[in-house]
């Protein structure tokens, strides 16, 4: 059902890749993060230079992709992509510099890791400051672009199977349905075992103050 629905969606489109093309940019990649608002787990940005001689059909947001359409695409993005490029945030990293400043490093990191490097980058959200490449930042860019709607799927992708991965290791929150969000089901399983490693101490919605007893803050922050 999820899988007939995504199709009446737009795909993203090469419009403004292809405009920069035009005016000399061979290598335009797409950078986009994933895990900003999650209570558990790392934030992990994707950088993807698509091949315009290898077109892929379906790109769009992942988050309107089924788990099953995104795995598919996120393995043409790999087998298909002119170069592409993963790097994550640890939770420790995300509360030394804030969710936002760990998120634009992870993309920069990303996007410097290239080879061949990018020589014009679309960004989602956000300009990437310290970023000595020309780039611009889009609103709802893997909505609009493929070269970010792919890297929004190879992020999605690859931070889906590192919190499937964390679940086996340590299974007591269910981070295999819900990848670190705050659902019921998360939120409920830290009043019954308190916050992990995996954990972030600096991101905490109110219902998670709620849940936690005033000491176990005292505990956890040391």
């Amino acid at each position: 059902m999820a899988a007939r629905r995504a199709l009446g969606r737009p795909t993203a489109r090469r419009n403004l890749e292809n405009a920069l093309r035009r005016a000399g940019h061979l290598c335009v990649a797409g950078v986009d993060e994933v895990g900003r608002g999650c209570l558990a787990g790392p934030v992990t940005a994707a950088a993807v230079i698509l091949d315009p001689d290898r077109p892929i059909a379906g790109l769009r947001d992942s988050k309107l992709l089924s788990p099953e359409a995104r795995e598919r695409l996120h393995d043409q993005i790999l087998a298909r992509a002119i170069a592409w490029r993963v790097v994550s945030r640890s939770p420790a990293d995300i509360d030394r510099l804030n969710i936002h400043k760990a998120s634009l490093a992870a993309m920069r990191e990303a996007v410097l890791g290239l080879a061949p490097a990018a020589d014009y980058v679309l960004a989602d959200g956000f300009a990437i400051p310290g970023l000595d490449v020309p780039h611009q930042g889009l609103v709802k860019g893997d909505q609009r672009c493929a070269c970010i709607a792919a890297a929004s799927i190879v992020a999605k992708v690859t931070r889906d199977r590192l919190m499937v991965a964390l679940d086996r290791e340590d299974p007591r929150y269910g981070y295999v349905r819900h990848k670190g969000y705050a659902t019921a089901e998360h939120l409920a399983a830290i009043r019954v075992h308190g916050l992990s490693d995996a954990h972030r101490r600096s991101f905490r919605p109110a219902t998670l103050f709620d849940l936690l007893m005033d000491d176990e803050f005292d505990e956890t922050d040391g």
